[in-house]
């Protein structure tokens, strides 16, 4: 499975049609095939960042579903809406992702919900990694092997969970590139994790944050929240 990320910089008057263009528009348009579903719809979380910030990830059942769905965005039923969408953001970024090899099982496109059904919405952060040149391969062992089981720990500093990780397809965005969105069980630590330095066993010899500086340098967080209508939570 193929996932499509987007940054989108929305225009500030017009917020409210471009959700309602993913929600009433794009969830339903590829609900009725069977080549993608949208997966989530983010905002970027007030304070954390500039404002009118979305983050959507598409998930795309594979690469000739990819092709039939720009087909259908270029010259086909989906023209117009892309048209329309145009004029309700400055612009936006786009990526094609594939999974790694150790993140957690994704629903089947089937599974996913195509309602708008309303719920609390959910925390994230995501975070994405450059790593050093040809240490790509040996970062993403070294995240599945360390950081993630880290994350599960009782004594865990974050309470979050790998959601879905991810790395840009050859090609399809800047390159080399990890990408991990991560579910927020609890804000108590993340208030802790703003308002103090970590401490030393964080980030000292032997902990992940030490070691993983022989594989990368560079990453960014956002901290996103969920739309109500979201498929995923």
């Amino acid at each position: 499975m193929l996932f499509v990320h987007e940054f989108h910089t929305v225009v500030g008057r017009r917020a409210a049609d471009f959700e309602s263009a993913y929600r009433d528009g794009w969830m339903p348009a590829l609900a009725d095939g069977t080549d993608a579903r949208l997966a989530w719809y983010f905002d970027l979380a007030h304070g954390s960042g500039l404002a009118y910030r979305v983050v959507t990830v598409t998930a795309v059942r594979d690469g000739p579903a990819y092709v039939r769905l720009a087909e259908r965005l270029a010259r086909g039923d989906l023209q117009s809406w892309a048209r329309d969408l145009d004029g309700l953001q400055h612009g936006s970024q786009g990526r094609v992702l594939a999974t790694l090899p150790w993140s957690p099982p994704f629903p089947a496109l089937e599974e996913l919900p195509t309602g708008g059904d309303l719920r609390e919405p959910t925390m994230y952060m995501e975070d994405t990694m450059w790593p050093f040149p040809g240490k790509l391969r040996p970062y993403v062992e070294a995240a599945g092997a360390v950081y993630r089981p880290a994350l599960a720990a009782e004594d865990a500093r974050m309470h979050m969970s790998v959601a879905l990780g991810l790395e840009t397809m050859p090609g399809a965005g800047r390159s080399p590139e990890v990408t991990l969105l991560q579910r927020l069980s609890s804000l108590e630590p993340l208030i802790d994790l703003l308002t103090r330095d970590l401490p030393p066993e964080v980030t000292g010899p032997g902990s992940w944050m030490h070691e993983a500086l022989d594989l990368r340098d560079r990453w960014r967080s956002r901290l996103l929240r969920t739309a109500p209508w979201s498929p995923l939570p």
